[in-house]
């Protein structure tokens, strides 16, 4: 019946392979919720690589993919998903910022993968892929005693936001959001209400914020103060700036964790256990 959150990859914008990038990671957006005997994914960043192999050592046969929106660093994973390759693994991807629109996200995927910018097309993944999408206000059943609530978040070109109930824990993951100083969003509010772990865009800090008014991303305070009024118990910082080096993300650890100690930094290879 356990219930694990594990970080494949925690970077925004463009995944950074560098020395200055190895202590938190370089890997963009994607995780791994382990539900009982089920495997929910987060987006499909660079992560969702070393993840896909990983699902291969262990035996697993399928999955359920649901994507944030599709902004290229949140996909440019998809096409090196070894799994999908695979005709005995089964796999579902859902999405919910295109206006439900019936085959909207096989689409943009199918374009991702198309000339001329790849060269291996979206067919050749012989698995049993399902699409479904979906509008951003629904409650969706993905599994058995698995309740996913979704809102639509402030971003280009629209993004969803998750809150993944099972076994009496609550996991948000809200990310690739854009909040209003001194408004904070009810959306987002009520979404994380009393979670046990809220997975938040702290792209940026309070301090750069001004000059990035309208590029579609919050800061670490402002997930700070949002789980601090929702009564959340702990804050995951996630989806850094590729320009916050090793250096930098160290001193916002230390920053955010005098700030309020139920803040973490999210980290490539970081697993949380719930339950």
């Amino acid at each position: 019946m356990g219930y694990t959150v594990k970080f494949w990859g925690v970077r925004g914008s463009i995944a950074c392979a560098s020395p200055q990038h190895v202590t938190y990671g370089g890997n963009t957006s994607c995780l791994e919720l382990t539900l009982g005997s089920n495997t929910l994914i987060f987006d499909a960043g660079t992560g969702l690589r070393f993840l896909g192999q990983n699902l291969i050592k262990r035996g697993k046969t399928q999955a359920t993919l649901m994507l944030t929106h599709t902004h290229w660093d949140h996909i440019n994973g998809f096409p090196f998903f070894t799994p999908a390759f695979n005709p005995a693994f089964t796999l579902q991807v859902l999405a919910g910022h295109l206006g439900g629109a019936e085959g909207a996200i096989r689409s943009i995927l199918a374009r991702q993968m198309d000339n001329p910018t790849f060269p291996v097309p979206l067919e050749t993944m012989r698995s049993n892929m399902q699409f479904l999408d979906f509008k951003a206000g629904e409650t969706l059943h993905p599994f058995e005693d698995v309740v996913v609530k979704t809102v639509p978040l402030r971003h280009p070109n629209e993004a969803t936001g998750y809150r993944v109930e099972y076994g009496g824990k609550a996991v948000c993951y809200v990310t690739d959001t854009e909040h209003l100083p001194g408004q904070p969003d009810a959306n987002v509010l009520k979404l994380i209400q009393g979670a046990d772990l809220v997975i938040y865009d702290s792209t940026y800090t309070d301090d750069e914020f001004p000059a990035r008014v309208g590029w579609g991303h919050s800061t670490w305070q402002e997930g700070i103060r949002l789980c601090r009024a929702a009564e959340v118990k702990q804050l995951a910082i996630f989806h850094h700036d590729p320009d916050h080096d090793d250096t930098f993300m160290s001193a916002l650890e230390a920053e955010a964790h005098q700030t309020w100690d139920g803040a973490i930094v999210a980290r490539d290879g970081m697993e949380i256990t719930l339950i």
